[in-house]
């Protein structure tokens, strides 16, 4: 059966996003303890390519299915997790990019290059690194991943923080912007 991605985001409503978001039934790496350890022979470049051996994965529903089994652990390293095997992955940066994002209500959701759809909020914090003049700006997935959001949906995030920012809120002195009820900065302190 051929990998069929969802609809655009921007032609999705949040109803329709939770709906995709609850109908995703991913593994639950996070309570596998597999015995046998290794190295998947795999990495994640910042553009967010997959390869292996050195070789680019360009099927998406072959790295979308790997995607799905990733973890990372306190220490930063990235794994790829079945019950029987815990191998190693090298991620450049971050194990995702987040491509797009659209506003409704309250809400920010994500769609990531693995067509994932994440509601940034409390359970999926948006958080920037590095220094004012050239943030990198971050959106926690699952499982520790994280995606770092594109130039172009950080120009978004922008656009959205300017419009949010100086109204009730009272956030006009810094750039922020809001989802879930929880504000997040995008500027790094």
């Amino acid at each position: 059966m051929p990998y069929e991605p969802p609809p655009e985001l921007a032609g999705l409503s949040l109803g329709e996003v939770a709906e995709l978001v609850a109908s995703r039934k991913l593994p639950p790496v996070d309570q596998w303890s597999p015995a046998e350890t290794g190295d998947s022979e795999m990495r994640i470049t910042a553009d967010g390519r997959w390869f292996h051996q050195d070789g680019e994965i360009r099927r998406p529903a072959m790295v979308r299915a790997f995607a799905s089994l990733l973890l990372r652990d306190e220490s930063g390293q990235h794994w790829l997790v079945t019950p029987s095997q815990k191998l190693s992955i090298e991620v450049e940066d971050a194990a995702f990019i987040a491509i797009d994002v659209k506003r409704e209500g309250d809400m920010l959701v994500l769609r990531l290059n693995t067509d994932d759809l994440v509601i940034a909020g409390p359970d999926h914090p948006i958080h920037a690194e590095g220094d004012p003049q050239t943030p990198a700006i971050y959106l926690a997935v699952r499982h520790g991943t994280r995606a770092r959001l594109n130039r172009s949906t950080y120009a978004q995030l922008v656009d959205i923080a300017i419009e949010q920012g100086g109204n009730e809120q009272g956030w006009e002195d810094d750039l922020a912007v809001q989802s879930a009820g929880v504000r997040f900065p995008l500027i790094p302190a």
